[in-house]
């Protein structure tokens, strides 16, 4: 009998559900790490496709800093792709309801932080707003803010505006004593026959590193998505093909897209892709 207890406790300390394996998507490296972990100097500039052979060359002590600091990450869609693709390398966002902010990273879409109430994509103003209402509510805990666009958030008519806003929400933001952020060039759609927002959202990228690179951290996805602009119609960049769900090759969460103008990412994909996301926000943190 104490030979059986003592081959069933042997089980359980050796099983790999109780491991906290990197190599396990279901299992990630430090599940509870405690949050609210000590910040470094951080190292402000823009993470892009290199960014992924950097997190690749990263220790495992190194990754798992970025689950020792508070970071809240809200997003539509996309960002969904994102936090699949974290929590299938290891690392998962904990869901923010809009009440207790988790320890380590926290993840939420515009419906479950606005009492129900839906915000769209093509309201970024309504965005930015939900945002600043929760990072401020969460300031004395929060140590890294980061803010996603959706794809149909902005057009050639919104350009100048939606710079105005996210200026100054980043302004407030910081005032109020949050110092670190990841800002997120807006992701990328599909294009085929024309232009549909492209343009615009690649000018709002690039301010964003121009504005924000000597201070903060830039995640690059739109460098990430069009291979640095490989993939394009005429000059105007667009998410490859490759890249994008498709049947052979879907979003995890999001469907298949449709022949043109959407942007989610495949499952492969985002994998790959947000290996350069974490190592932003590890770039943030460290």
């Amino acid at each position: 009998m104490r030979h059986l207890l003592f081959l069933l406790l042997l089980a359980r300390c050796s099983s790999p559900a109780n491991d906290p394996n990197p190599s396990n998507p279901a299992n990630p490296i430090d599940p509870n790490p405690g949050g609210n972990g000590t910040t470094g100097n951080g190292q402000a500039g823009v993470v892009g496709i290199s960014g992924i052979s950097a997190w690749d060359n990263l220790s495992t002590t190194e990754k798992t800093k970025v689950t020792s600091w508070n970071s809240l990450f809200v997003h539509a869609s996309v960002g969904g792709d994102l936090e699949d693709g974290s929590q299938h390398n290891g690392f998962k966002f904990e869901f923010y309801d809009g009440d207790k902010l988790n320890d380590g990273l926290n993840g939420t879409d515009w419906n479950s932080i606005n009492n129900g109430n839906n915000i769209s994509n093509g309201e970024p103003e309504k965005k930015l707003a939900a945002f600043k209402r929760e990072a401020l509510q969460q300031k004395d805990n929060l140590q890294i803010a980061i803010f996603k666009f959706g794809y149909a958030d902005i057009t050639d008519a919104n350009v100048a505006s939606v710079k105005t806003a996210y200026k100054q929400m980043i302004d407030e933001l910081r005032s109020s004593g949050i110092k670190r952020f990841v800002h997120i060039t807006p992701p990328l759609i599909y294009i085929v026959t024309k232009d549909d927002g492209n343009a615009a959202k690649m000018n709002v990228g690039q301010w964003m590193k121009d504005t924000f690179k000597a201070q903060d951290v830039v995640f690059d996805l739109q460098e990430i998505e069009s291979d640095n602009g490989a993939c394009k119609l005429g000059s105007v960049w667009s998410i490859c093909d490759k890249y994008r769900s498709t049947a052979n090759c879907p979003s995890k969460g999001q469907g298949i897209d449709a022949p043109e103008g959407q942007g989610h990412i495949c499952e492969k994909e985002a994998t790959r892709i947000s290996k350069a996301f974490l190592m932003a926000i590890y770039n943030a943190g460290k």
